[in-house]
């Protein structure tokens, strides 16, 4: 499965960079990475032992998670281009919150696989976008998901 590369959490700001989803500072934490293929966005990730839901298969709470984190990401990586970067370009991108998640569990997700999330992202404000996302563990559709992700407001600050 192909490598994520200018991934939008290896430039989010330290202080923003500890989300237990995504945040590349959190050395407990899954280290989700977004990126663009295309028009569309991606992030890859192979679940370990411990996040089992019974033998076989992915707990779908880590999907949620997946979902969340890859739908706050697209939205950041989306803004960031329509205002003329990209990433690593020494801009520092928009940082979004969840405004909601909605998650469909289509199929058991195997152990063992890669999982490939892929999202497709529509603006419906200035400060809203709505990620829609599928979670596939190799060829097969396991996940649907769908976040509107909100402009993290100012009053979010590092303690």
């Amino acid at each position: 499965m192909e490598k994520i590369v200018n991934a939008i959490q290896d430039v989010y700001p330290d202080d923003f960079a500890w989300c237990y989803g995504c945040g590349r500072l959190n050395d407990d934490g899954h280290h989700f990475r977004t990126g663009w293929q295309g028009e569309q966005t991606v992030t890859i990730y192979t679940p370990k032992p411990e996040h089992k839901a019974i033998p076989g298969f992915v707990y779908g709470g880590l999907i949620a998670s997946l979902i969340d984190c890859h739908g706050t990401g697209s939205a950041a990586l989306a803004l960031h281009k329509k205002n003329g970067h990209e990433v690593g370009d020494e801009s520092e991108p928009p940082r979004f919150v969840t405004g909601s998640l909605h998650v469909d569990f289509l199929k058991p997700t195997p152990e063992g696989v890669p999982l490939k999330a892929v999202g497709t992202i529509h603006e419906i404000h200035p400060k809203k976008w709505k990620i829609e996302t599928e979670v596939y563990a190799e060829d097969t559709l396991c996940a649907r998901g769908e976040v509107i992700a909100v402009v993290m407001p100012a009053t979010f600050t590092a303690k």
